[in-house]
């Protein structure tokens, strides 16, 4: 089993920077895909950012280049680094953990981008 506890939301303005956090207990941290999805309002969660247990990360296109993706097994903790942000990356967080056959969700934490 593995406990996800997101943090780190809150409202900023566009252009502003936010880091997500996503702490981690309960098994193995560094052996799980670490991924963040989000889902705007009245539209599905969408994967935009995973960094494998390897280290290595992808992006979302809507991402790329303004959100980095980071692990620190140490502490047992993903970020989400966000910069430059948009009105349109208003959204609810969310922190996933795989490792097949397992998948686990955090309980999301909201960002808002607006002026």
């Amino acid at each position: 089993q593995v406990q996800l506890v997101e943090s780190g939301g809150g409202l900023v303005q566009p252009g502003g920077s936010l880091r997500l956090s996503c702490a981690a207990s309960g098994s193995i941290f560094s052996n799980y895909h670490m991924k963040w999805y989000r889902q705007p309002p009245g539209k599905q969660r969408e994967l935009i950012a995973i960094i494998f247990s390897t280290g290595s990360t992808n992006y979302a296109d809507s991402v790329k280049g303004r959100f980095t993706i980071s692990r620190d097994n140490a502490k047992n903790t993903v970020y989400l680094q966000m910069n430059s942000l948009k009105p349109e990356d208003t959204a609810v967080y969310y922190c996933n953990a795989e490792q097949f056959p397992n998948i686990y969700w955090g309980q999301g934490t909201q960002v808002t981008v607006s002026s």
